[in-house]
């Protein structure tokens, strides 16, 4: 997106995080789809297909708001990502203190589920902020204190 510079970070930061949870995401899809597949095997099939969703939703999202036609749908877009990571990162605790998954086979996907979280939080954050700067450019005028008379 050719957005010019805002509060928070030059475009190219936040393109080169648009392009890390690019990457991110769609790896985290590949396994979301791999744990799914084995909880089928097991006959867990809604649970699979939670997996499935949320864990693939997340990628989707993030590749829809790159053609965003606003920075406002953008930023939808990627808050949407943030919430189908949310979600994931709870079908997968649910999957282990289930007894459904031991830890050794979820303790990494939630770790990957919660960076996705920091960083769709930080490229919502810094672009909701770059939104509000354009809209309302005043507001980083400081208004002096009033003067106090005698």
């Amino acid at each position: 997106m050719g957005w010019k510079r805002g509060p928070q970070g030059t475009e190219s930061e936040i393109v080169g995080r648009e392009n890390l949870i690019r990457d991110e995401a769609f790896q985290f899809a590949l396994k979301s789809m791999h744990l799914a597949r084995r909880l089928r095997e097991q006959r867990e099939y809604d649970l699979a297909s939670q997996i499935w969703r949320s864990g693939t939703g997340i990628g989707a999202n993030v590749e829809e708001a790159q053609a965003a036609q606003s920075r406002a749908d953008f930023i939808s877009k990627m808050s949407i990502a943030s919430k189908e990571a949310r979600e994931a990162q709870y079908w997968l605790r649910l999957a282990q203190e289930g007894g459904i998954l031991p830890e050794t086979e979820t303790a990494r996907l939630l770790e990957d589920c919660e960076k996705l979280v920091r960083i769709l939080t930080s490229i919502v954050k810094t672009t909701s902020e770059a939104l509000k700067e354009i809209k309302n450019p005043k507001s980083r005028i400081q208004n002096p204190s009033p003067v106090r008379g005698n």
